[in-house]
């Protein structure tokens, strides 16, 4: 041991000047099978059945049927996004026709459950909303049952095919950054339009339904080292909705460090920054808003900046349905496969457990939620 202070620059955390270096060109883009596409079912004409449907146009994918509690809403659907679609309010119909290949469910997750099982059980490869399941044990046996039909299912974590997340994903996955030390992720923006809606009366609304884009973005590069976390909420000054907008989560991992911050309750200046150290390198994505970021990746032989293309709105919802064409026609696991989102769902369980708890709480002991 010395007494001797490190330099004034090693101390300031001044950092070295790096020669700017050309980006690797990773596989970030949503994918898109190389045969014909099968036909898609979409059960659920709500607010979110827009977004599926104008991802679906713009890839040129046939959706055959568009199913919605009322008719009149399905009929809306299909005048404005796809207008060669039939229309219902009956979803036996849309599993009953054999040229339906993939049913994406948009429901929510309690309504959803007995769909997911039918429409697997029909033999239909299945595109499931976000979040997957209410509870561990019926994610777990959807699992099996799709496999024992021989057929797939994913979940549709759009945030997965965000050009940025996807990028970072992939240079993880690449293994240019080495071995991940730690990734953490920091959004700040006004989600205050909940107040009034459905979504106001979920307690955990930001850890749950907002947050699982993150954590599962966290699940995706640090794979099963996830072994424990401790998270908080608060109301934020101001706020009019009733559930808290502010939350945050830290996570142990094995060998790292991972953590969330999420301010929803921001009325100027939004930021959303994502960063993910590794033993080679580090990544990092920082901008206004979920649409607009820069991506930086910094190792030894320097920085690079890609240039990248898309919007999270529409190619993240391309990005998941696309990924499941691809592994239905290559037969294997989809990379959003519900066997691996469980991972990101016990996460964000034990998160909300420990937000409950005031204690940390091991990741996988947390089975269900009530929301």
């Amino acid at each position: 041991m010395t007494d001797e202070m490190p330099d004034t620059d090693t101390y300031a955390l001044k950092s070295d000047e790096l020669p700017e270096v050309p980006a690797p060109d990773l596989p970030y883009r949503p994918p898109s099978p190389k045969g014909s596409a099968p036909k898609i079912g979409l059960i659920g004409a709500g607010g979110i059945a827009a977004s599926h449907l104008d991802a679906y146009r713009t890839a040129g994918w046939d959706v055959k049927w568009i199913c919605g509690r009322t008719l009149s809403k399905a009929e809306s659907r299909a005048a404005e996004y796809s207008p060669s679609s039939q229309v219902t309010d009956d979803w036996r119909q849309v599993l009953d026709d054999p040229e339906v290949g993939i049913v994406d469910l948009t429901p929510h997750p309690a309504d959803r459950l007995p769909l997911i099982e039918a429409a697997l059980k029909a033999g239909k490869h299945v595109l499931s909303q976000k979040p997957f399941v209410l509870d561990l044990d019926d994610g777990e046996r959807l699992v099996q049952v799709a496999a024992d039909q021989g057929v797939k299912l994913a979940v549709n974590q759009n945030g997965r095919w965000a050009p940025h997340m996807a990028y970072m994903r992939e240079a993880v996955r690449a293994g240019v950054i080495g071995e991940v030390i730690s990734a953490h992720t920091s959004v700040h923006w006004n989600h205050g339009w909940v107040a009034g809606t459905p979504f106001d009366r979920i307690e955990d609304l930001i850890l749950y339904d907002f947050g699982i884009h993150w954590f599962d973005f966290i699940a995706s590069v640090v794979g099963d080292r996830a072994r424990s976390v401790f998270a908080a909420s608060a109301r934020a000054s101001g706020q009019t909705a009733n559930a808290p907008l502010l939350a945050q989560a830290m996570v142990r991992l094995d060998g790292g460090q991972a953590s969330l911050v999420f301010d929803g309750s921001v009325p100027h200046g939004p930021r959303d920054t994502s960063f993910v150290s590794g033993t080679e390198g580090s990544v990092t994505s920082d901008g206004p808003d979920l649409g607009k970021q820069t991506v930086t990746l910094t190792t030894s032989d320097g920085v690079a900046r890609p240039k990248l293309e898309g919007q999270w709105f529409n190619d993240g919802f391309r990005g998941a349905m696309g990924e499941l064409m691809c592994a239905a026609e290559e037969d294997r696991e989809p990379s959003n496969g519900a066997a691996q989102n469980l991972h990101s769902l016990a996460l964000a369980f034990a998160a909300i457990e420990s937000r409950v708890a005031g204690r940390e709480v091991e990741i996988g002991t947390v089975r269900r939620i009530a929301t």
